[in-house]
């Protein structure tokens, strides 16, 4: 009887431990939200786009991103004479990127897809994120930071929250490039409240390894109108 009552402690130690956990995950994601606007403001927005330079081996490029809140993502980039672009939809992606062999219109694989799909959402895989049929689980501290994993399919992303600020200093993932899972960093900084009254990251450094991207933003503008038709696929 007494073994029996020890199992059922532990047992019961184990559930309350991974509910703390849970919900000390959800807590940190909610300060998260009230830190950039909060749900009621979030809520309201429709669409974003945003004007930036994306300095590449030393060179200023013109860059711009349109959001139009769970229809369509794309961003745009001139360097250095070659058009860059990556378009996320609720249905799928393309992209042009004649680095990497795609001079045309290319759909997206299905692991590209997978991995930048939520980026059709203000705040991307966090908020909503159960909603979504994703996990998240809060990982030890680190420093000063709050790293939460969030499991997507086979999709994880870390993203580490301020334990001050509450804002997200950096996140971690992977993303296809030439066919093979390369480990991306990426840290975000200069956070600036924009007219509609939301924070958004003014800077936003990416490591891909080989390869070094640096976004500065330049303008944001909330709720401007978007012609769905931007996220078409050319030549479908």
């Amino acid at each position: 009887m007494k073994t029996l009552k020890f199992f059922l402690l532990l047992i019961t130690t184990a559930s309350l431990s991974f509910a703390a956990k849970a919900q000390s995950a959800d807590e940190i994601i909610g300060k998260y939200v009230d830190a950039i606007g909060g749900k009621d403001k979030l809520s309201q927005i429709k669409s974003v786009y945003t004007e930036a330079t994306v300095n590449v081996m030393g060179s200023d490029n013109p860059a711009t991103t349109t959001l139009l809140v769970g229809k369509g993502y794309i961003s745009q980039a001139d360097i250095s004479g070659t058009k860059i672009v990556q378009c996320y939809t609720d249905k799928g992606g393309w992209m042009i990127n004649p680095y990497a062999g795609a001079t045309d219109a290319t759909a997206m694989t299905d692991d590209m897809y997978q991995a930048g799909k939520d980026d059709i959402w203000v705040g991307g895989t966090l908020l909503n994120y159960a909603a979504k049929g994703y996990t998240a689980q809060l990982l030890p501290k680190d420093g000063n930071s709050y790293p939460i994993k969030i499991t997507a399919g086979k999709v994880v992303t870390t993203y580490f929250i301020d334990g001050t600020s509450y804002l997200v200093t950096k996140i971690t993932s992977q993303a296809s490039m030439q066919g093979q899972m390369t480990d991306v960093i990426t840290t975000l900084s200069n956070y600036q409240k924009t007219d509609f009254g939301y924070l958004a990251a003014n800077k936003i450094d990416v490591d891909l390894g080989q390869i070094q991207l640096s976004y500065t933003v330049k303008s944001i503008t909330v709720n401007k109108d978007v012609d769905p038709k931007i996220f078409d696929m050319p030549g479908k």
